[in-house]
């Protein structure tokens, strides 16, 4: 039999890559993962994390730390700074992946190369973003931090708007601003924004046909600069943070050619099972159709992918049975 490099070989070392990879090496198969930068993925610029089971708060560092630990004592091998350029499954089943360093073969491959936040590029967004005073992507994840404060959101699809009424719950007054007359946002959702945003007590203001274009402050978010896109004029908004709700961008442009994607570039893969239309291999987390985009679902997705490998390596014939018949099965 032809040798291989790994029983499971995970591609990122984010949320959903560490969830993978402490279930597979735990159950003692031969685990690697191959990580292009460092592990931790998103949550390393995060510095309060209070929505993960187990922690009232901890940082992202810290919480990266503990679960490199976990699944190294497991015997799991991280490889850092080895990006996947190439995949391809080859006539005997095994995957074969080619990183700009070396080329590994294995039994099975759960892609969680994760998504990155799609930025606005304007003045001031990445400074207070890395020292973490002000700028978000998630508002989930951060409303708490900004009870009784104001801040802005940006966006107008379904995140944005969701997101705006989350941080309504929290907040003093939260702006959305818009670039647009409308929303790309679903009807229901944009009627229970306009609904909302209309009460006499509302807290939501919205500046539609109004881009951002500068976040100013010292150490911390002070203020925004907008710019209506109609009439030019510029206004200065005092604000205590800023939301980010732009679109988020997969990591999925090496997997043109060999994995089945969206549009966008996201993962397709059957939800149940997180197979995708490759045998053998699986997809998890934010880079998959679906995802909800969340530290504790993408650990989750991980954790499923490493538990349904074992009932393909068990019966490869697995793989190609439909949902019915696969509920039965397990």
């Amino acid at each position: 039999m032809t040798d291989y490099s790994a029983d499971c070989l995970i591609i990122g070392a984010g949320p959903a890559g560490l969830g993978a990879a402490l279930y597979a090496a735990r159950d003692r198969f031969k685990t690697i993962i191959l990580e292009k930068f460092y592990p931790g993925g998103q949550i390393l610029t995060t510095d309060r994390i209070e929505n993960y089971p187990g922690y009232v708060n901890i940082s992202g560092p810290d919480l990266v730390l503990k679960m490199v630990e976990q699944i190294q004592s497991f015997g799991a091998e991280i490889k850092s700074s080895q990006e996947a350029l190439h995949l391809q499954r080859r006539p005997d089943g095994l995957i074969e992946v080619r990183t700009d360093r070396d080329t590994y073969l294995s039994r099975v491959v759960i892609l969680a190369p994760g998504s990155s936040y799609r930025k606005l590029g304007v003045p001031g967004e990445e400074e207070f973003r890395q020292a973490g005073s002000g700028v978000s992507y998630c508002g989930t994840c951060d409303a708490p931090f900004f009870k009784d404060k104001v801040v802005v959101a940006v966006g107008g699809g379904n995140t944005a708007v969701e997101e705006t009424l989350h941080l309504s719950k929290y907040v003093r007054t939260v702006y959305l601003v818009h670039r647009r007359s409308e929303f790309r946002a679903s009807k229901i959702l944009v009627e229970e924004l306009m609904q909302k945003a209309a009460q006499k007590d509302s807290n939501i203001r919205l500046k539609l046909n109004t881009i951002l274009t500068e976040i100013k402050g010292s150490s911390k978010v002070e203020k925004v600069l907008l710019k209506n896109v109609q009439t030019g004029q510029i206004e200065e908004l005092p604000c205590d943070g800023v939301f980010i709700f732009v679109g988020m961008v997969p990591n999925t442009a090496f997997l043109k050619g060999f994995a089945d994607l969206t549009e966008a570039g996201f993962i397709r893969c059957e939800p149940a099972y997180l197979r995708t239309a490759v045998p053998g291999v699986f997809a998890a987390g934010d880079c998959r159709i679906g995802a909800a985009m969340q530290l504790v679902t993408a650990v989750a997705d991980g954790v499923n992918a490493a538990i349904w490998m074992k009932h393909y390596l068990r019966a490869p014939q697995w793989w190609h049975q439909p949902l019915t018949e696969a509920l039965h099965s397990t």
